[in-house]
Order: structure tokens, then sequence, then C-alpha cells
């Protein structure tokens, strides 16, 4: 049987024990290390080798490999999706994620990845893009409207700002003007549209198919 991957969990409890009772020895002299967690065990939603680490040195090893890549997507009507949007961002490793409208969202689906993942808020969709061109990043609005271009066709931009609309009424028409391009996934069945969250991933994977470094994945 093959052991679990560097991501994956194992059966039984999520996590790891005590420093001393997983290696039979004393815990490590690290700055890196959470004295509380090599006393206790570690049960958080990381990585293997984030185990037992503080927060903030984790974020700040993420922050060596960041990826040139933002995501925002627009909060006009609380939209229950940016959790899962924010957990994935998170495990790609996206610069930063942009919510724009409302401040206050469900963080449930983020599944406390808030906690390692760079948020910024825009108040409106101006204000993102005024963002975007003051920092050399190009727009890519993500929606099956008509005129978009097949995203698995597309060459996506390195610096870029992927914006989502809310789910229903799709990205706001100030977004679609401010965008560079407008792209949409593939679609075969009888459904309109798919999640906003689900859509935010297949976009996100395929710009990582196209700039990602793999030597750096886990």
């Amino acid at each position: 049987m093959t052991a679990p991957g560097p991501t994956e969990w194992g059966t039984g409890t999520n996590g790891v024990g005590p420093w001393a009772d997983e290696h039979g020895t004393a815990s490590p002299d690290d700055p890196r290390y959470d004295p509380e967690l090599l006393r206790d065990g570690d049960a958080r939603n990381v990585v293997d080798a984030y185990r037992y680490w503080t927060r903030e040195a984790i974020i700040a090893d993420i922050d060596t490999r960041r990826h040139r890549l933002h995501i925002a997507i627009e909060n006009f009507g609380s939209d229950a999706n940016i959790g899962g949007v924010v957990r994935t961002a998170n495990a790609f490793a996206v610069d930063t994620v942009h919510i724009v409208g409302r401040r206050r969202w469900n963080r449930r689906g983020a599944m406390v990845t808030d906690r390692y993942q760079r948020l910024q808020h825009h108040d409106t969709t101006a204000e993102l893009l005024e963002f975007a061109g003051a920092t050399g990043l190009s727009v890519v609005a993500v929606d099956n409207v008509p005129g978009a271009v097949r995203l698995e066709e597309t060459q996506l931009p390195r610096d870029c700002l992927m914006v989502f609309g809310q789910e229903g009424p799709g990205i706001s028409a100030e977004a679609a003007a401010g965008a560079a391009m407008i792209v949409s996934i593939a679609q075969f069945g009888s459904t309109r549209s798919i999640n906003a969250s689900v859509a935010a991933g297949i976009a996100m994977h395929t710009w990582l198919t196209q700039w990602g470094d793999l030597s750096h994945a886990w």
C-alpha cells in the first residue's frame, strides 16, 4: 500500500501528535516551529512540510513562492463562493485574492486557509481596475458571455488579474469593459453555467499550466 502523499491526510484523526510522540526525540530548536504545537500536536489543514510551523513562518515561506497571479471576485450580493475561491487560491499560491464590494463573506468554505492567503478589499470595481493598472496587471474576466474566447485555447498573460462575477449575474458590465480579454470555459452539458468557485479553480489551474514552475509544487 502506497503511503499518503505530502498533501494527503492519512487514516484516523487529521494531523500529527506531539513531536516527542511522533519522532521519539526532543523538540527541535528551530524558530519556525511553534512550541505549543510541538508539545500538543498539530491538527491544522496544512501540508506535511509545514507541520508544527508557526502561522508567520508558513506565510513567510509561501511568500517566497507566490505566483504572479491575482484573483478577484465581485461580492455585491454576498456571494457564498468566496471561501472556496480563497481555499483554491491558497493551494495554488496565488499572490492575492481581491474581494470587491461587501467586506463580509462566509469564511467557512475557506477551511481556515484565509489565515495564510493575502486578501485585499476594494469598495468598487473601478477601484480594482485602478489597482490593476497601477501594478501592471492585465485584467482577464472569466465568464461565459458572447464574445468571450476559449480559455482552453488562450495564452494568458503572466502578470494577470482574473476577475470572477457573482453566482448568477456573472461579471459586472464595468469589469467586462475594463478587461483586456474575456475568457470562457468550454461546457458540454445542459447547465448554463458552472459554480463560480469551480470556474475559478479551473481558470487558476490553466494559468499554472502555462506559467507555473512544477518543481516548486508539493
